[in-house]
């Protein structure tokens, strides 16, 4: 009887074994993150599934690479159109701002923050380029994958001034999507200064829907003196509020520090949250917020002076040969806004990470 109720029970764990590995990998193909890379369209496609979460792109047509669109699970975008697929109702201001992107606005004296192709050929010489120059890996795992890419800080002349190593590391959890970014920067033949300015480094151009109601237009004026409109627009379906790890809120993030800070808002009836998480091995931690409410969400470690109105001072620089790293975490959560506890939480952990 003991043999004949072995063979019994083993026949069923075979069954049981069968039937969950059959709809382990389907649970598991939901999350599972896919690198496609398409050199010809001069891009990089990240799906989650079979659906497209961002991509990597560094066509030479814009003057640094960047990660365009970011949806969430939901399948709404939470970065703005304009100008690369402009949409209805949407902001046209400030076109260097797509996507995520990560520069600076005064490096050796070169503005590579607000270089686009609204810069007259004659005013060029002012700005600086980030050109792509290489994928060196890329990794699937399951629910994450990395990439790995390389790129040069160029001067109008074409000197290198800066090379970059960057790993993006994607992940999927539920409802939640997550975006590292590692990025090493080391100085070339000459030093280089990156004195403290306002216009950086690590950067989301939001949708329009995310932005803060506004009823009024302003001017904005970058760091070379150039003032651009924003202009007052309709705010219906306009729900975005920024919150600090220090509690500070709307557009009073501006200018202060904090461990992260979270944009919360609604598309379409979805709630959606945005979180970005410094990293206590980054220069300048805990970074200062470069956070407007027309939707430039960015922190900036760098600007120190102009951020707290001359309180505090950088001007930070890398010898020749030296490098720096940069890490910083992206969160979107979709169907919930998370509280303090949960993003005191997830910067603790990213704080533990190397």
């Amino acid at each position: 009887m003991r043999s004949r109720n072995k063979i019994q029970w083993g026949t069923a764990g075979v069954l049981l074994s069968f039937f969950f590995g059959m709809n382990a990998p389907l649970h598991a193909q939901k999350d599972q993150v896919k690198l496609i890379r398409k050199d010809a369209e001069k891009k990089v496609e990240v799906r989650i599934g079979e659906e497209l979460f961002t991509a990597y792109l560094y066509p030479e047509t814009i003057a640094k690479p960047v990660l365009y669109p970011i949806i969430t699970s939901g399948g709404h975008e939470i970065t703005r159109g304009f100008p690369l697929a402009p949409r209805p109702g949407e902001r046209v201001d400030h076109p260097h701002h797509i996507g995520h992107w990560m520069n600076y606005g005064d490096v050796n004296g070169l503005d590579f923050w607000n270089n686009s192709d609204a810069i007259p050929a004659d005013k060029k010489d002012k700005y600086g380029t980030i050109r792509h120059t290489g994928i060196t890996a890329l990794n699937e795992n399951g629910n994450s994958a990395e990439l790995e890419v390389t790129m040069d800080w160029l001067a109008p002349d074409g000197n290198v001034l800066l090379k970059e190593k960057t790993r993006f590391v994607f992940s999927a959890e539920g409802k939640k999507r997550t975006i590292d970014r590692i990025t090493t920067l080391t100085a070339q033949s000459e030093p280089v200064s990156m004195k403290d300015n306002k216009e950086g480094v690590f950067a989301i151009r939001v949708a329009r829907e995310l932005e803060h109601p506004s009823n009024k237009p302003e001017i904005f004026t970058d760091a070379n003196g150039i003032p651009t409109t924003v202009a007052s627009l309709n705010n219906e379906g306009v729900s975005g509020k920024y919150r600090s790890s220090e509690g500070k809120e709307g557009d009073d993030v501006w200018g202060t520090r904090g461990e992260w800070v979270t944009l919360n808002g609604e598309i379409e009836k979805e709630k959606i949250s945005v979180v970005i998480l410094d990293h206590p091995s980054n220069p300048g931690y805990p970074t200062y917020w470069h956070a407007r409410g027309y939707g430039l969400f960015s922190a900036n470690p760098l600007g120190q002076k102009e951020l707290s109105g001359g309180k505090d001072v950088l001007n930070f620089g890398l010898k020749a040969g030296e490098s720096v790293t940069f890490r910083y975490r992206i969160m979107v959560y979709s169907g919930e806004i998370p509280g303090d506890e949960v993003l005191n939480s997830e910067a603790g952990s990213f704080g533990k990470e190397q």
